[in-house]
């Protein structure tokens, strides 16, 4: 691996430790926090259709593999939904605020975890995918500590908490390069295929979603597009 690699590998791990810090120090609003959703999931869509989609097609695998990848990942992300959904469930039952913030905290570092060895997948791909897919998980990771935070989890404790969301995600990227480094491009592909699996349900059923908890503006679908283009700019402008 060059070294270069692993420096962009470690930008997501820096940017979720500042995202922890910001968390720290910033509350913000209902809407604020919406618009930040909304243009985060454009920056994830970009991400997904002018990196990750092309360079699927790129590695030219069967379809047969690519279809059962996504179709994997779709039921690897619905399990992680369903898991997430019960810990909620079990800590709402409970008086325990400790336990609530266990079981959030557990369902945040295997989807944190799964984005690492996305990243990785990138890496082992070759091209610009890993770097692309990089940043534009960084957009998610940036927040994620704010995200978290709450009266159980504030102040210093969730610099500490996205520190070590940071670590997670930048081992399993260098976890995920190293076990598909050399790999065939079908199986390459086929961990592609996953991940936009993966992707797609972070845009759809975390960051949206979450967005339109609160009563959205006009604006807000403007925000969509401008996280997309800012993306696709950087990708044409060769930044």
């Amino acid at each position: 691996m060059h070294s270069h690699d692993f420096l962009i590998m470690a930008i997501p791990a820096v940017i979720a430790l500042l995202g922890g810090v910001l968390a720290a120090f910033w509350s913000p609003s209902h809407q604020a926090r919406s618009m930040i959703q909304h243009f985060a999931a454009g920056v994830i869509l970009a991400a997904l259709a002018v990196e990750l989609l092309p360079e699927i097609e790129r590695e030219h695998a069967p379809a047969s593999v690519l279809i059962g990848a996504f179709a994997l990942g779709s039921v690897f992300m619905y399990g992680i939904k369903l898991w997430t959904l019960r810990l909620e469930h079990q800590a709402a039952a409970s008086t325990a605020v400790a336990s609530l913030s266990l079981g959030l905290l557990i369902a945040t570092f295997v989807d944190v975890a799964t984005d690492g060895f996305i990243i990785g997948a990138g890496f082992a791909a070759g091209g610009s995918t890993g770097t692309v897919l990089a940043i534009g998980l960084s957009v998610e990771l940036l927040f994620l500590g704010m995200a978290l935070a709450s009266e159980a989890s504030k102040g210093w404790r969730i610099v500490a908490i996205s520190g070590a969301l940071g670590a997670t995600v930048f081992i399993f990227a260098l976890l995920g390069s190293y076990l598909l480094a050399g790999a065939s491009a079908a199986l390459i592909a086929g961990a592609l295929a996953f991940s936009a699996a993966a992707l797609l349900y972070l845009v759809t059923d975390e960051l949206l979603v979450e967005a339109h908890e609160v009563e959205e503006k006009p604006i807000s679908t403007l925000v969509l597009f401008a996280g997309f283009l800012a993306f696709w700019a950087i990708q044409l402008l060769g930044v």
